[in-house]
């Protein structure tokens, strides 16, 4: 199995729906240091989470690594999440917070374990607490 990762867009700029219009898009305007390397080690059939920066600040949706090489990525859109995910939940969450997501919060680019990957599913799914 591919890795996963989690790319942020401000969604003022490009939204997860303006990738699922677009079918496929070059990820490109990274400029963060860590954050391009981790765009280097991203590979084809890598699963990716992307996440609405700005004033949603929440995971809104799949897609996958369609073609990389040497820091250049082109990513195909998955699917919307049942529910979006907000970060406030994310941190709330004491099993994640070591994620670079909640740790370093301007990182574009970030690995995803697939225990993170499988909470931020759990939580998709799941009605938020009132």
């Amino acid at each position: 199995m591919g890795k996963r990762w989690l790319v942020k867009t401000e969604p003022s700029e490009y939204s997860f729906s303006d990738l699922v219009r677009d079918g496929r898009t070059r990820w490109e305007g990274v400029a963060n240091p860590l954050a391009r390397k981790h765009l280097a080690a991203m590979a084809p059939g890598d699963e990716v989470l992307v996440y609405h920066t700005g004033s949603e600040k929440s995971v809104v949706g799949t897609a996958r690594v369609a073609a990389a090489s040497g820091g250049e990525v082109e990513l195909s859109a998955g699917a919307a999440l049942p529910r979006p995910v907000a970060l406030a939940e994310l941190k709330a969450d004491k099993e994640l917070a070591g994620w670079e997501l909640v740790r370093l919060p301007r990182l574009s680019v970030l690995p995803v374990t697939e225990g993170q990957w499988g909470a931020v599913m759990a939580k998709a799914r799941k009605s938020p607490k009132t």
